[in-house]
């Protein structure tokens, strides 16, 4: 498997990996500068020469995946008969320097209702590297020619239509954020309570009013949820530094409350 198609695997695969590239060759040297090969936790695509140079360039890439490092690595190893490493000698004579760069598992986030609120939400969300998926009940609400302003975006898109959109939690991967913004209370009732029935999602946020959460607080305790699962939804969503009630904005104010939440999640790994 080349190494592009092994980032792509390990992307859907929701799994971290380390990018090895060779980024300078002095002498003589196994692969020239550009070789790349892909570092998971527990198996390697491609290579950038093999012997002493991949061992030891393979080792630092799992001690970063171990220990969650999230910034790039270059490594300068001498390829000499002096050069003692853990991994044994590589006489070619040379000395290579490799970059690692850490592939992290991006961030997935759902949005349940693609209304205008919803739409124009997606069309923040679409410029951060994350995948981002879509669901509605209305097929209307998904056409290509709507959804069309979102086609130039960063993330990866994945659209449902989904008549009960319940259902499509079960096609979210682990760690989703969901967001429940539909057009019928009833749905996000639904919603809400289907998504405590879930243990593998992220954070649940729901769009609306204190009031409207007051009912659904009280609806999913009557459904047998405890506050501790009640306490995983948040509501309302969004940060009070933005204030307004037009789509756009509320869209901003949501946007930046979740956009800040994945950075501090970043800030505490580099930690």
């Amino acid at each position: 498997m080349r190494w592009i198609a092994a980032i792509e695997l390990l992307r859907n695969e929701r799994r971290a990996g380390v990018l090895v590239t060779v980024a300078a060759t002095r002498g003589h040297a196994p692969r020239e500068a550009g070789a790349k090969m892909v570092v998971a936790a527990d198996r390697a695509w491609g290579s950038i020469g093999g012997g002493n140079l991949e061992e030891t360039a393979v080792a630092r890439a799992r001690v970063m995946l171990d220990t969650g490092v999230a910034s790039a690595e270059q490594l300068t190893l001498g390829l000499t008969d002096k050069a003692r490493t853990d991994h044994g000698r590589q006489c070619c004579g040379g000395e290579v320097s490799v970059l690692l760069e850490p592939l992290p598992v991006v961030p997935s986030v759902a949005i349940f209702g693609v209304g205008h609120v919803g739409l124009e939400l997606a069309r923040i969300l679409a410029r951060h590297d994350l995948d981002l998926h879509l669901v509605d009940s209305r097929a209307n609400q998904l056409t290509d020619e709507r959804l069309g302003c979102l086609a130039d975006g960063e993330a990866r898109l994945r659209v449902h239509h989904s008549p009960v959109p319940e259902l499509a939690l079960g096609a979210v991967p682990p760690g989703t954020h969901v967001l429940v913004m539909t057009h019928d209370h009833a749905e996000d009732f639904a919603l809400c309570d289907a998504a405590l029935r879930c243990r593998e999602l992220g954070s649940i946020g729901l769009i609306g009013s204190g009031a409207k959460w007051a009912r659904f607080r009280s609806g999913l305790v009557t459904e047998g949820h405890d506050e501790e699962a009640i306490g995983r939804i948040r509501s309302p969503i969004g940060t009070s530094a933005v204030a307004g009630k037009e789509p756009a904005t509320i869209a901003v104010s949501v946007a930046a409350e979740l956009l800040a939440s994945f950075a501090a999640a970043r800030s505490r790994t580099d930690a």
